[in-house]
C-alpha cells in the first residue's frame, strides 16, 4: 500500500501594481483589465506622484505604471524617488507621443519601461510582466524619438560638436569587445534580441549572452540604460 502524498500546487506570486495617473478613466481602464488576469494585482491607485511614492512604500508594490504629467509631484520626480528608494519597485512610464522631453527626464530618473497610451492593453500588461521580471522595454516607435531628443542635448555635459571621444566612448572601448559594441549599437537603435540575431546572423542565445555581458561590464541596470550608453558613446545618432 502506497504511503505517498501529493504536495499541494504552489501558486505563483502575483505582481503588485500601482497605477499612477491623474485621469480616473485611464486608471479605471487599466484596473479593469488587470482584474481579469491571474498574475497581476492592483495594489493601489494614485492621482499624483507623491501619492504614488507613498503607495509603493505602503503596499510593497513591484511595478508602478506611471503617467508623467500630473499635478504636484510629477512622474519624473516620483520615478526618481521610487528608483532611488529601497523598495526595489520598478517604473513603467505610460505616456503620449508629445511627451518626448518628459520621457527623456524619466529615463535618467530610472524608469525601466516606456509605453504609449494608444498601445493595446494586452501589450501594456505584457510590458508590466517584462519589467517585473527584471528586464526593460521601450515601445516600438519610442526609441527613435528618444534618440532624436538625445541628439538635441550635450553628451556627458559636453557640446556635441566637441572634438575627441566622450568619457562614455572611452569607457566602452576599455571594457568591451568590438562584437559587444556591435550588439550595443543595435540595442541602442531599439532592435529586439530576435532582430539583433537576424542582423548579425547569430543565435538568439548568443545575443542574450552578449546583452548580459554588456549589462555587467558597463554596470547598467537594464536595457534602457544600454540605450543611453549607446548614445553617449556615439554609437547611435539620428543620421
Amino acid at each position: 500500500m502506497s504511503d505517498t502524498t501529493t504536495a499541494p500546487a504552489t501558486t505563483p506570486r502575483q505582481v503588485r501594481v500601482v497605477l499612477a495617473d491623474d485621469q480616473p478613466l485611464v486608471r479605471t481602464a487599466l484596473r479593469m483589465v488587470i482584474a481579469e488576469t491571474d498574475d497581476l494585482l492592483v495594489a493601489g491607485e494614485a492621482s499624483d506622484g507623491a501619492e504614488a511614492v507613498r503607495l509603493v512604500e505602503e503596499t510593497g508594490a513591484d511595478v508602478v505604471v506611471m503617467d508623467l504629467r500630473m499635478p504636484g509631484t510629477d512622474g519624473i520626480e516620483a520615478t526618481r524617488r521610487i528608483t532611488e528608494g529601497r523598495t526595489g519597485a520598478r517604473v513603467v512610464v505610460l505616456t503620449t507621443f508629445d511627451d518626448d522631453d518628459h520621457v527623456y527626464g524619466a529615463l535618467h530618473a530610472g524608469a525601466s519601461g516606456f509605453l504609449v497610451k494608444d498601445m493595446a492593453m494586452d501589450d501594456i500588461l505584457a510590458a508590466v510582466r517584462i519589467v517585473a521580471s527584471g528586464d526593460a522595454l521601450i515601445a516600438p516607435g519610442v526609441t527613435g524619438r528618444l534618440i532624436k531628443e538625445f541628439a538635441r542635448r550635450p553628451r556627458d555635459g559636453r557640446d556635441t560638436a566637441a572634438s575627441g571621444p566622450t568619457p562614455a566612448a572611452l569607457r566602452l572601448a576599455e571594457r568591451t569587445t568590438e562584437r559587444e559594441q556591435e550588439v550595443l549599437t543595435l540595442v541602442g537603435r531599439g532592435l529586439s534580441n530576435h532582430e539583433i540575431a537576424d542582423e548579425l546572423h547569430i543565435t538568439l542565445g548568443t545575443v542574450k549572452t552578449y546583452v548580459t555581458r554588456l549589462l555587467a561590464k558597463l554596470e547598467a541596470r537594464d536595457r534602457v540604460q544600454l540605450v543611453i550608453l549607446a548614445y553617449e558613446a556615439g554609437l547611435v545618432s539620428t543620421g
